[in-house]
């Protein structure tokens, strides 16, 4: 359901979002990590994020569900962006980085254990992976897309179910695009070991 929605709106949803000013979680994500790291952008939509640690030096590789997104995100960033669902994704721990900016949100509450375990296990030790849900519980549909809500307790739980995580924080930013005012769970992690 979600997937036709960016198929379907794939232009605007990269005209709204590409350009919205991510600096702040950049740096907060990004000060773990040691130069040139590899980061994976899951689910990266526009490629915004993917371009601007592209930009930073660091060494980036992307997917997203949509096709549309894919191939925009693709053009965006140089790259070539695989087309996948996060419960598809399957890699050894190579990752320094894990980048899930408001696209974990789509994945059914039931499949996100699953899913975090398949993430988790990308990273390489002392990895980092920041992950954002829209402020809320449980689920809902909105205008042709899927999504899990998460408050802070929730997303901590899910974190902490998982040994070999570490949680480094958890915390709330408002909507930086314009004409939104919805509030963001934000979570960064560290693999141990």
């Amino acid at each position: 359901m979600s997937i036709n929605y960016y198929q379907q709106h794939a232009q605007r949803f990269f005209d709204e979002t590409v350009r919205v000013d991510m600096s702040a979680l950049h740096d907060r994500f990004l000060a773990y990590l040691p130069p040139g790291a590899r980061i994976l952008d899951a689910g990266c939509g526009s490629g915004r994020d993917a371009s601007a640690f592209l930009a930073r030096g660091y060494a980036v590789e992307a997917f997203d569900a949509s096709f549309e997104m894919a191939q925009r995100a693709a053009a965006l960033i140089g790259l070539p962006v695989p087309v996948m669902r996060f419960e598809d994704f399957s890699a050894p721990a190579r990752y320094d980085g894990i980048w899930c900016c408001a696209s974990l949100l789509h994945v059914a509450e039931a499949d996100l254990p699953a899913v975090f375990t398949r993430l988790a296990n990308a990273l390489k030790p002392n990895g980092v992976w920041y992950l954002s849900f829209k402020l809320g519980r449980g689920e809902r549909e909105k205008d042709g897309r899927r999504f899990t809500d998460m408050d802070e307790a929730r997303l901590r739980k899910l974190m902490r179910a998982l040994p070999e995580l570490e949680v480094k924080a958890v915390w709330q930013t408002a909507d930086k695009r314009v004409g939104r005012d919805e509030a963001w769970v934000n979570g960064l992690v560290m693999k141990v070991g």
